[in-house]
């Protein structure tokens, strides 16, 4: 198995080789200088042994280049992510993300089912991993099922605002086997921030990495309303009419 590596845990394991190998490089230097100052003029060293040192030597000081180099790279690869993830901003977003905010006192999630099932159960859970609320699911045909908890907890309580929980599903079939599920949020993107070197996302009240969204759309717009005095257009065009001076003409 491959585990992932973030940029800021790359950039860390770039610099602690960088320290090392300078660390060995000002070593060497030490050790040939010495070999060279305190070797015997009657047998002094070998040309081909002494060519073989000068190689290992700048092979190291090219990998301290290529390290500073893959250094910057990072760097400019951080800026990237963030300056290409701010151009989501505004548009309709789902991710596979299960964790999110009570606000107002609800926390909305959307779940997917690979097929149809027999029987679906909900679970809200808390930080701690502790199920605060469990009941049915209305969606049980295959795909995207919304669902809103109102934050009340098994128990009759009422949990506070602020706090992140997250949405486990578990659904069966008819013979009593599990349907693949996956629990997704939805919602306009509105803001971008880095954690970690890793871009992030701000969907509704949930913040989730870039690499949990597996779609994108335009958002949709609400059709001007032209009885609206405060829609844009209804208020160019009667800045038009008004300012129109044909009208006092006729």
């Amino acid at each position: 198995m491959v585990d992932a590596i973030s940029t800021a845990n790359a950039a860390g394991r770039i610099n602690a080789g960088t320290s090392s190998l300078f660390s060995n490089f000002e070593t060497f230097l030490t050790l040939l200088t010495a070999q060279l100052r305190n070797q015997d003029p009657l047998s002094p060293v070998d040309s081909n042994e002494f060519t073989g040192q000068l190689t290992q030597m700048a092979g190291v000081e090219q990998q301290l280049l290529t390290n500073d180099l893959l250094t910057s790279l990072l760097a400019a690869q951080q800026g990237t992510g963030l300056t290409t993830a701010a151009t989501y901003i505004g548009k309709e977003a789902t991710a596979v993300w299960s964790a999110t905010r009570v606000k107002d006192g609800e926390a909305s999630w959307s779940y997917e089912l690979a097929g149809d099932a027999a029987e679906v159960t909900l679970q809200v859970v808390d930080g701690r991993g502790n199920v605060v609320w469990s009941g049915p699911g209305s969606g049980k045909t295959d795909g995207v099922h919304d669902f809103t908890w109102n934050g009340q907890t098994t128990g009759g309580g009422q949990v506070a605002d602020g706090g992140v929980y997250t949405l486990k599903v578990v659904a069966k079939n008819g013979a009593g086997g599990t349907v693949d599920s996956q629990v997704l949020i939805k919602g306009r993107i509105s803001g971008v921030e880095l954690y970690d070197g890793q871009p992030y996302l701000t969907i509704g009240n949930s913040i989730l990495p870039l690499s949990s969204v597996i779609a994108l759309q335009e958002a949709r717009q609400a059709a001007p309303d032209p009885t609206d005095p405060t829609d844009d257009e209804s208020l160019l065009a009667s800045m038009a009419s008004a300012l129109n001076p044909l009208k006092y003409l006729s």
